[in-house]
């Protein structure tokens, strides 16, 4: 056999093996520049998943005035993100039908259609975030139950928005001119901080995409005056009143509860999840103009009879009721076409979903709010749910449980607003209700 040298590596090959492995030695080099560049790849992908997070560079940018508030929308409508969160197999309302199909007694128990749970999660909003998981579910009805809301909401997007994007399209709807005094009180900026929201943010936020958002106050006489979104509310003129250039100190009230409680501890914490009315909230303790507590409130001046509280629940019965509904499988349940509610108080704010009356033997009717809280998890939701075991200790709530001295409920009537109409949105004002 005739051999040759390599002329690269003096290796000692068959002649007719010599010009591939000669050519061999170039594919080498070529298969070595790859394997660096893959490298480098890895390396750069590393770095990128240890970097902190931000949300898109779009998100955080700071607009000036030099652009459009058209670009500023587009520009949200791109970037914005769809937000994650545990889905109910079979969906959530159809297994909460199921389980009020089963109960027994003289009941009528009237809900919502479809609906998602968002909790509260401890490494994001815990805390401070329930608002937001709130309007995130009445978002997710108005997109599935609403053709015309799902064609305006979010640009369009279809689905619903994260927490920074929900503080985003909040701040343009501050820009257009809706809820000027909560926009004042916010300092006009809300995007990444935790600050608590409450109902009248919800309802600037839909209002701004020309839906018919209604807040409806409730709470003893001798506080209606200070309700700001109220027609002619003392603290609406002191506010007002600071910002035409008053010397005096403004009234110091933050809170979800709309700035309409005024706050005698600053120094308060955010108390952990309970489960119960204050689930995810808060153990602020608020006073009135004449100081103390709201407990002392509710116990001396504000006291009222066992069946004050009934007027809230009426509202809710008359609001569900007062539309058009379909039966479920069973008679006894009946699906209403009514959004849910937005349901804020002291420290905490929650989503009703519907309401269930039950006649006793007695002859006397038994109510029961049917809510979503942000502070429980979806998991154990579903669970219970979907055994039929527990389910009413997350989402039954009696009238003794409304010990609050204030309500406040946020709804959304069908339609989309425009032109003038929409203008006079702008201007959130509530009905108020004496307990």
């Amino acid at each position: 056999m005739d051999y040759s040298s390599c002329p690269f590596c003096d290796l000692t090959v068959l002649s007719a093996e010599l010009e591939r492995h000669a050519n061999g030695h170039f594919e080498e080099v070529e298969d070595d520049e790859l394997d660096k560049q893959l490298a480098r790849d890895l390396e750069f992908a590393q770095q990128l998943s240890l970097a902190p997070t931000a949300p898109p560079s779009a998100m955080n940018l700071t607009i000036d005035g030099d652009i459009s508030m058209e670009e500023k929308v587009s520009c949200l409508i791109a970037l914005q993100t769809r937000t994650t969160f545990h889905k109910i197999e079979g969906g959530l309302m159809a297994l909460l039908r199921g389980c009020l199909e089963l109960e027994h007694g003289n009941t009528t128990t009237i809900v919502s259609g479809y609906i998602d749970h968002f909790q509260s999660i401890q490494s994001e909003d815990k805390g401070w975030g329930c608002g937001w998981r709130n309007i995130q579910m009445l978002s997710s009805h108005l997109l599935v139950q609403r053709q015309e809301a799902r064609e305006v909401l979010f640009g369009g997007s279809g689905f619903v928005p994260d927490i920074p994007s929900l503080q985003r399209w909040l701040e343009i709807a501050w820009e257009k001119g809706f809820d000027t005094l909560g926009s004042n009180h916010f300092a006009n900026n809300i995007y990444g901080s935790r600050k608590w929201i409450g109902a009248t943010e919800c309802a600037a936020l839909f209002r701004s995409f020309g839906l018919r958002a209604r807040v409806v106050d409730f709470g003893p006489k001798e506080l209606e005056t200070f309700y700001p979104s109220l027609p002619g509310s003392s603290l609406g003129k002191e506010v007002k009143r600071i910002q035409d250039g008053g010397k005096r100190k403004a009234i110091q009230v933050r809170g979800p509860m709309d700035r309409y409680l005024l706050v005698r501890n600053h120094d308060t914490t955010q108390a952990s999840s309970s489960g119960l009315e204050n689930s995810g909230g808060s153990n602020i303790q608020l006073g009135d103009s004449m100081g103390g507590t709201s407990d002392e409130i509710s116990r001396n001046k504000f006291t009222r009879k066992n069946n004050g509280r009934q007027v809230l629940i009426d509202w809710i019965w008359n609001y569900f009721s007062d539309n058009n509904f379909t039966k479920s499988g069973n008679h006894q349940v009946i699906v209403s076409d009514k959004t849910p509610l937005y349901f804020q108080h002291d420290g905490h704010s929650r989503t009703i979903v519907g309401i269930q009356v039950k006649r006793q033997h007695n002859g006397m009717l038994q109510h029961n709010l049917l809510i979503l809280d942000p502070g429980h998890r979806t998991e154990d939701l579903e669970r219970s749910l979907g055994e039929k075991v527990g389910w009413q200790k997350f989402v039954k709530r009696g009238v003794h449980t409304l010990k609050k001295p204030q309500y406040q409920l946020c709804y959304i009537d069908p339609g989309i607003a425009s032109g003038e109409e929409k203008e006079l949105l702008k201007t959130v004002e509530s009905v108020f209700l004496e307990f």
